[in-house]
């Protein structure tokens, strides 16, 4: 199975890759993704305990709070950038907009794009950037996000895919039997940084091509994980039986490490391509790993999720999931939100769903880590906010 890269808005690669973003602005002591290593490695016991203990006490006892329909435009809903299929533009709309009762405020982007499917419109609020494709004439384009200026162009047809890493854009090109083409693009202002081409085994079909600022992960079909390094092009490889295939990917900047998702299960690697963490109790509900009920927290320490709820759990009831969160460096689950802890509340006379029927199909998960409340909505348009 490919993975699929996750973005803002749907996207025509053959992965699903997304972007723990910084909620904090960085300071200059702690850039040095070396220093950032050392300080985790030689971090104390004590000191991740408390970390650890403080964020079981900050998800204690949380429990369904608010209820909004966001078919109802009046009501205090929370909604997103969003593109159509039959639609050649965005529209952008914010929160305060909802809350005064002003559906229509918000502003199209954008205009003069040809959006439509397969086109696609990405925002990368890691390097503050905007990505569109036209598939009508095969045009990506990065504007700015502050301002959505447009920055400039790549036209090319040969290019397949392009994937975004702090600073720098990978465009991969159409393959040849034997390798594959590849540029590295300054994400500023579109200059060639790193032109080269990566060997390939013959007649094998490329599972993933991905970019992690300089290292390079190429996978190919029953072939080991290539984890090149393009400053010196040295080369590290993982075997086939240790590495599989992932359906998804989340890359932790801060850590230098990342996330994989295959078969309902989340691990961490680092890249030497090491198992950093396996999780004891965060089976995800969907099996291809939908990252819209994902959420990383800004630090890249918790990995809050909608999970399948634990099956020797007689509360449970077999179509309410339950929401995981759990230490991405320890693996172990801190908290969860399922029918069972949340049993002895009621529902309100304001709500249409009981916490049950809240947990059943959720497709978008999100954490607001200045209020501590996890918002959830579903497949009936009901958005719901958790907190404690």
């Amino acid at each position: 199975m490919e993975p699929r890269r996750i973005s803002a808005s749907p996207r025509p690669c053959s992965g699903r890759r997304v972007v723990a973003a910084r909620k904090r602005p960085r300071q200059e002591a702690v850039v040095s993704s070396v220093r950032k290593l050392q300080r985790r490695e030689i971090s104390s016991r004590r000191d991740r305990s408390f970390a650890l203990s403080a964020a079981q006490e900050r998800f204690r006892n949380i429990q369904l709070q608010e209820e909004f329909d966001t078919h109802d435009p009046k009501e205090n809903t929370l909604l997103l950038p969003y593109l159509r299929k039959s639609q050649e533009y965005v529209l952008l709309f914010s929160r305060g907009t909802f809350k005064r009762g002003q559906p229509d405020a918000g502003f199209p982007l954008f205009e003069s794009e040809s959006l439509k499917w397969p086109g696609f419109v990405e925002f990368d609020d890691v390097n503050g950037k905007v990505l569109t494709y036209s598939a009508q004439d095969s045009t990506y384009k990065v504007f700015d996000l502050k301002n959505y200026t447009l920055l400039y162009s790549v036209s090319d047809k040969n290019v397949q895919e392009i994937k975004i890493s702090p600073g720098i854009m990978l465009l991969i090109y159409t393959r040849t039997s034997s390798s594959v083409p590849l540029k590295i693009l300054s994400i500023e202002d579109g200059t060639v940084l790193k032109s080269f081409s990566h060997l390939l085994h013959r007649n094998k079909k490329v599972d993933f091509i991905e970019q992690f600022n300089e290292k390079l992960l190429v996978k190919q079909e029953g072939e080991n994980l290539q984890i090149l390094d393009v400053r010196n092009f040295q080369l590290t490889e993982v075997s086939r039986t240790e590495f599989m295939t992932p359906s998804a990917f989340i890359f932790l900047y801060e850590l230098q490490l990342f996330l994989t998702f295959r078969n309902r299960s989340v691990a961490v690697w680092n890249f030497r391509g090491e198992l950093v963490t396996s999780f004891e109790d965060h089976l995800l509900w969907h099996t291809d790993c939908n990252t819209n009920n994902i959420y990383i927290t800004s630090d890249q320490d918790l990995i809050i999720s909608y999970c399948k709820a634990d099956s020797t759990d007689s509360s449970s009831e077999e179509n309410a999931g339950s929401i995981n969160i759990s230490s991405i460096l320890t693996g172990k689950c801190l908290a969860k939100i399922n029918p069972g802890n949340s049993c002895k509340q009621k529902k309100a006379w304001r709500f249409q769903n009981t916490v049950s029927e809240a947990l059943e199909d959720i497709t978008a998960l999100y954490y607001d880590e200045d209020r501590d409340e996890i918002y959830t909505g579903n497949r009936h348009g009901l958005v719901h906010v958790w907190s404690n």
